[in-house]
Order: structure tokens, then sequence, then C-alpha cells
């Protein structure tokens, strides 16, 4: 992936999301594609950029303090669909540097969040951090 093509925060890509609870069972590949949204770009001490991944779902978020249910206007935005309810879930990730990657495709960007959306999303990402229930799995 050149530079022209590193992702942005807020972006909305389809990638291949493995959940923590399936990493733990020893699986490697998510076992579907679906949105994930891109919540935090960072630079690690080898100066590659590295994404912080939230998974987006239709699964009902209940029970679950940390998922925050997409408005529809940010769906519009985001290229997601319309039709059904959709949360992201802020207490999950993955993590990835998309130019090493072998699951961020260059063409998979499907929209993405306004910047006050990703906020809230953000600040929903650090609660789950404090109250220590922020789940990474590691892609790479």
């Amino acid at each position: 992936m050149t530079d022209s093509q590193q992702p942005d925060l807020g972006d909305v890509w389809v990638y291949p999301f493995l959940w923590s609870r399936e990493a733990a069972r020893g699986e490697t590949e998510g076992r579907k594609e679906r949105p994930v949204s891109l919540l935090l770009l960072s630079r690690n001490a080898k100066g590659e950029v590295e994404t912080l991944l939230a998974p987006i779902t239709s699964q009902p978020s209940e029970g679950n303090a940390f998922a925050v249910e997409v408005p529809e206007i940010e769906k519009r935005r985001a290229g997601l669909d319309q039709t059904i309810r959709l949360w992201v879930i802020a207490d999950e990730v993955n993590t990835d540097i998309p130019a090493k990657s072998y699951y961020f495709e260059p063409g998979n960007r499907i929209g993405g969040f306004s910047k006050p959306f990703v906020k809230k999303v953000q600040a929903v990402l650090i609660e789950a951090v404090r109250a220590r229930k922020l789940r990474q799995t590691p892609r790479r």
C-alpha cells in the first residue's frame, strides 16, 4: 500500500475482522469480511503507520456498554446498509500495519464517519480502556 493509499481516521473499510474469542480459540483468520471503523492512527518505533480498527455489526449490542449505535446519517456517509441497525463495538479492536498487511486491501474503503461521530466512538473506547475491558487482536 502506497502512502497515497494510506487509511485515514474515520474511514470505514471492508476487512476480515478477527474477534478476540476466535483468536483465543487459535483461529488466525476472520470468518468473514465486515465493515470496520478506523479509530486511531499512530506510528510505531519503526515509523510505520499502525491502525486500530473496531468492528461494525448488526448484532444487537444489549448489555455492551461500549457499543455505539450508528445513526442514519453516519450510515450514509460510511456507505453502510441504511435498512438495518448497526453498532460500532468500541471495546474490541484489531491492530494492523496497512503497509505490511495481508488483510488491508487498497480498494476496500467504502466510506467514512464524520469527525464528531469518530470522537464519540473514541470516547467510548477510552472508557473501555479505563475499565480494562478493551480486547486487542494484532493482525501482523
